[in-house]
């Protein structure tokens, strides 16, 4: 399993609405800040991703460090976990797909 840092901003966009009094960082951010990262290291699966799973088992707050978990397993998916200090705060799959959409990245919506 690789480990490598996933920085988010504490003053990233998104906790402003997120909730107002109690910003708490989107779900969709980290998975965001996930394929970004996997990218970057050249980890993503080549030509289009989807998230197969996703579970997010506790909340960030703003300037938390955050660590991604991740494997490439030998059908080209990867596993990958985000934990803050020594709690969980998601994991899931990540696999290769064939089905292109609007934005180019392989998400639906």
């Amino acid at each position: 399993m690789i480990i490598t840092a996933l920085p988010i901003a504490a003053d990233h966009p998104a906790y402003q609405g997120h909730f107002p009094g109690t910003p708490l960082l989107p779900g969709v951010v980290l998975l965001d800040a996930t394929l970004d990262a996997l990218e970057k290291a050249g980890k993503a699966p080549t030509g289009y991703w989807e998230v197969s799973s996703a579970k997010f088992q506790s909340a960030v707050r703003p300037g938390e460090s955050l660590t991604l978990h991740h494997e490439t397993l030998p059908n080209g998916s990867i596993r990958f976990a985000i934990r803050a200090a020594d709690r969980a705060v998601a994991n899931g799959l990540i696999v290769p797909s064939s089905t292109a959409s609007e934005n180019g990245r392989g998400e639906q919506g």
